[in-house]
Parts: C-alpha cells; structure tokens; sequence
C-alpha cells in the first residue's frame, strides 16, 4: 500500500494512538487490566441521574427527538446551545458574547486540528509558523495534529521544589520566546498532564506577550473553567478577543458524545466553521441535546461544584498518599495536584526509561502513560523527559490503589536492579 504523506504521517504510529489502541486491546485481551493512563472521567452517580433524566426527556417529546437523529445541525453547532452558552458565560463573568462567538466541534481533539493547522504550517510565502507551548510538558494529543514537520515548540519549564514531595513546573519567562515563526501560542488549564493550573499573573503575561507578538492566545480548558471545574486552587476564567477558549463536555461525564465548545472572536469563529464544513460536514447532535438545559437553568454552576470538583479533589488527595506511602524511599516527587483527572510522577535517576517502566507495568496489569510523550516541540535530550510517568485517579479507588501498590513495587525493583 503506497501512501501519500498525509496517510504516512496519519496512518502511522504515535503517542496519542499508542494510549487508545492500548485502551481497546488491553481492554479485550484482559478484562482485570487496570486503566491508569486513559482520559476517561470517574462515574458519579448523581451526574449521570441528570443527564438519564434529561435524555428520557429528550426521548418522550417526538420533536425533540427528531432534532436529535433525524437533521443535520449547522457546522458551527446548534443556535440555541450556542446562545445559550453564549448567555452563561455572559451572566457568570461579564464578557460580551453571542452566539456568533462560539462553535461545537466533534470533541475538542478535532477541534485542535483544524485550529492548530489554521495559524500554523506552510503560510503559503515559501516560510512556516508553528505554534508555541509556553509550558511544557502539554497534552500528548497535540502531538501529531499538524500538516507539516516541526509544527511545534515549547519551552522547557522552571521546576520548584516543594514539601511533601511535591513539586510545580512554572513558566520560564526568562527563556519564553516566541520569534518571527509562531502561528498562535497554547497552554491547557489545568494541564494535562500534570494538573498544574498557571496563575492568573502567568496567563496575563502569556496574553500580554501574545498580544504584542500578535498571534492568538489559546486555552484548551478541557478539564478547566468554568466547566467542568476540576481544578482545586485559586483561578480565574481568561477570555477576551485575542484569546481562543476550548471547553469540552468529556470530563463533565460525556465523553462518548464528543463535545467541544469553542469561544473566539467571530472572525476566527467564522473561518473555523468554514474549515469544520469540509471535515466534518456538521456537529454532533447529542451532546448540545443533553446539555442545552444546563446551561438555560445555569445548573452546569452546582453540578460541577457539588459533585464534579469535589469528586476529584478527594481522589487525589488520597491518590497521592498511597503514594507516598507505598513508594517509601524511593527518589520520587508528585506534581502539586491542583486540577485535572492526573498525577505526574517523576522518579529522578530512574534507571531505566519511562517508555520501559510502562511496557513492565502493562504486562503486570497497569496501563500508565510514559512521560516522554507529552514534551511536545521539545527536541533536546533533557533526561527528565524519560524519568516521568502520567497516572490517572479517575477509577473505582480501589482499583486506583491496587494500582498504585503495582506501580510501586515496579519502581522499586527499577532502582534494586541498578
């Protein structure tokens, strides 16, 4: 099979194929296997009551039903989801938005390849742009989404040691440069992987910087705010007209809808449907459907404050301590948990690789994600790359401590056989 260079570089493997093809098999092969690396949310009871509820709704009125499976919606999404998100965001935090300032995709992971290939890659003047991550290490399935070859770069972060065996990345402003060649700059808030939330003085910063260079400040808010709220720290939502805001309905407990919401200035909104027409043709109906009613009633606010943040914020907590607990002695920190569904381990001086920690962990029944993955646009040989792993906390606690008990016992016996 000849393939062109879209299918060699699509077609091919990667990091973010890697983990789902993982999620797939290892699920077939074995049913006890535990997930520790994949993105998927925790089961909350109480959120999904809501959203079976609003999905009988859906099923006993026939128009609505029909909106549902029988028509296409629009390329940009739903009007009146889109209104009244638009109208949410206005009441919750005075910005001025309309309908025309937001667009769905299907799922925000589509979304990032059209936004991402709209700034960066060939400009069409014999020179390229590629798009900057302020904060490395960033989301591993930003990886592979660009057109062309060196789509992106990063910048390596501060590390600040903590107590309690903690630690915090920062952004490095003293090395932040952007040049003449970046597109469009990005961050994730919180990110993935690490659960590091940037401050409110670092995101104006990475916007005033944007700014002057002139290129789109976007935030990739998938596990952020103002929903689904899986952050544990004090922060602030960031939009204005420079900025492009990424939302998702995944972690809210939706992750098989494929939902992302995309707030931007019209402009932008505009050229994204255009490009969204031609790959996608329209937007899913589901998610819009099940949400549009937490978004009128403004319910989306207690959901996520009275089930989905404080759901998270304890599994951490007590994912961390057993971890602290079982790891003993071993040479490890844990990334301050303010947000997202992770924690970032990095065991300094492993012996060997993280790539190799996690293929021993697969074969003892523990998916994990190793850490090398998520340095995106960072082509150095800095050995910290290899000696971090991502671990999820979403599942049954106590299949996440049987984890972490595995984890532990394979670290160890790493460092034993130096």
């Amino acid at each position: 099979m000849k393939l062109s260079r879209f299918g060699q570089k699509f077609a091919g493997e990667s990091g973010i194929v890697e983990l789902m093809d993982d999620l797939g098999t290892a699920l077939n092969e074995n049913p006890d296997m535990i997930f520790m690396g994949g993105g998927n949310p925790g089961r909350l009871q109480q959120v999904e009551a809501i959203f079976q509820q609003r999905l009988d709704d859906i099923m006993d009125d026939p128009r609505q039903r029909h909106s549902l499976f029988g028509i296409y919606q629009s390329p940009q999404g739903d009007k009146e989801f889109r209104e009244q998100v638009a109208s949410f965001l206005n009441k919750q935090f005075g910005w001025s938005l309309t309908g025309n300032n937001i667009a769905i995709s299907n799922g925000s992971q589509a979304a990032f390849f059209v936004l991402y290939n709209m700034f960066a890659g060939d400009m069409g003047n014999g020179e390229s742009n590629a798009i900057h991550l302020p904060l490395a290490p960033e989301y591993l399935g930003y990886a592979d989404v660009g057109l062309s070859d060196n789509f992106f770069t990063a910048t390596r972060p501060s590390i600040e040691l903590l107590d309690d065996r903690l630690f915090k990345y920062g952004v490095d402003f003293s090395q932040l440069d952007l040049g003449n060649h970046t597109g469009a700059m990005c961050v994730s808030r919180p990110t993935n992987p690490t659960g590091n939330v940037l401050t409110d003085d670092e995101i104006s910063h990475l916007d005033q910087i944007a700014r002057e260079k002139d290129v789109p400040f976007i935030i990739d808010g998938a596990y952020g705010l103002p929903f689904p709220g899986i952050i544990f720290t004090e922060a602030k939502p960031h939009w204005n007209d420079n900025t492009i805001l990424v939302l998702s309905l995944s972690k809210l407990g939706l992750p098989g809808a494929r939902t992302g919401i995309i707030v931007a200035n019209e402009d932008i909104i505009q050229a994204y449907t255009n490009a969204n027409t031609i790959v996608s043709l329209a937007c899913g109906t589901l998610g819009p459907a099940l949400a549009k009613e937490l978004f009128k009633t403004g319910e989306i606010v207690s959901l996520t404050r009275d089930y989905v943040t404080p759901f998270y914020q304890q599994r951490a907590q007590q994912t961390a301590q057993w971890l602290r607990e079982k790891l003993g002695d071993v040479p490890f920190h844990i990334h301050k948990p303010e947000g997202a569904i992770f924690l970032w381990l990095w065991f300094e001086g492993l012996p060997i690789t993280s790539q190799e920690l996690y293929q021993r962990l697969k074969k003892r029944g523990v998916l994990i994600v190793p850490g090398h993955n998520f340095f995106v646009g960072m082509d150095d040989d800095w050995a910290h790359k290899h000696e971090c792993i991502r671990v999820s906390y979403a599942q049954d606690a106590a299949i996440v401590k049987r984890g972490v008990e595995i984890i532990a016992e394979e670290v160890a016996a790493a460092y034993e056989d130096r």
